[in-house]
């Protein structure tokens, strides 16, 4: 289908909208999932990218699909367009929340989610997250070095200063050290509170850095930030510990460590075979 949608994308979407009344939940599925901007592992699609609300008519045959399967790549897709247009995103999801079932609150807050990261007004109210006076302390850690697969445990307290309840969505950032030395910050999700006008709560977390096969840990500073509707906190700085590898002189470590340092390695002499 990427294929086709390259080379004459306003056809192969004709066809895909006829696919959203099939029978088959899989094929319905291939309607929304085909046509999304950020296909992963799928060929880019230039034209999706530059008509970001062609896609809307299947979306709209689908976010009550009655296949979980469906819906969910229904929220996946609109959550791509938030990269793309962010109003495409917030006018599907209005139009969704005002003749909604029972599945489509939940649609609305995976499709939304990377609006709600960035506190984008629209999405925050769409999924029920009000609180326009908030403010979030920096969060406290007991000790500024985690050790190599260890565990770093914070807490924040978030303050709704408005003199109305607030419902809040609550995420935090690790900002992880990468190869070259710069700092690349990952949002995940803590959760929801209902704070009274005038309140606050504490929010506590475990974030494991035990080695995983989707990321790779570099030691060095890092930091942690939490935020509240989108407000941040002060980060946090903290040190990630060298693994034992590195003390025990692996040749990989010591090679890394020369590239962050910018060091040379040791001269090979002339002559010398690997």
């Amino acid at each position: 289908m990427r294929h086709l949608l390259n080379a004459r994308p306003e056809r192969g979407l004709r066809i895909m909208r006829t696919w959203t009344a099939h029978d088959s939940e899989h094929v319905r599925r291939l309607a929304t999932e085909g046509s999304r901007a950020y296909l992963p592992w799928a060929r880019r699609v230039p034209w999706l990218l530059a008509h970001p609300r062609a896609t809307r008519s299947i979306l709209d045959a689908t976010y009550r699909d009655p296949a979980e399967y469906v819906r969910r790549s229904v929220a996946n897709h609109l959550n791509d367009l938030s990269r793309v247009d962010p109003s495409v995103v917030t006018e599907a999801a209005a139009a969704w929340a005002g003749d909604p079932d029972a599945t489509t609150p939940w649609l609305l807050r995976h499709g939304l989610r990377t609006l709600i990261k960035r506190a984008d007004p629209t999405a925050l109210a769409l999924v029920g997250f009000t609180g326009d006076r908030l403010h979030v302390g920096r969060p406290r850690i007991p000790a500024d070095v985690v050790p190599w697969s260890g565990d770093l445990t914070f807490t924040a307290v978030v303050t709704n200063d408005g003199e109305t309840d607030a419902t809040v969505a609550i995420d935090y950032s690790i900002g992880f050290r990468r190869a070259n030395g710069s700092v690349s910050a990952k949002t995940f999700k803590l959760g929801s509170r209902h704070i009274a006008a005038g309140g606050s709560t504490v929010v506590t977390k475990t974030h494991s850095f035990r080695p995983i096969t989707t990321r790779t840990y570099y030691p060095g500073a890092h930091s942690v930030t939490v935020q509240a509707n989108g407000v941040l906190s002060p980060p946090r700085e903290f040190v990630l510990g060298r693994a034992p590898a590195d003390e025990d002189g692996d040749d990989d470590a010591r090679r890394e460590r020369r590239a962050l340092q910018g060091t040379p390695g040791p001269r090979r002499q002339q002559g010398a075979t690997s």
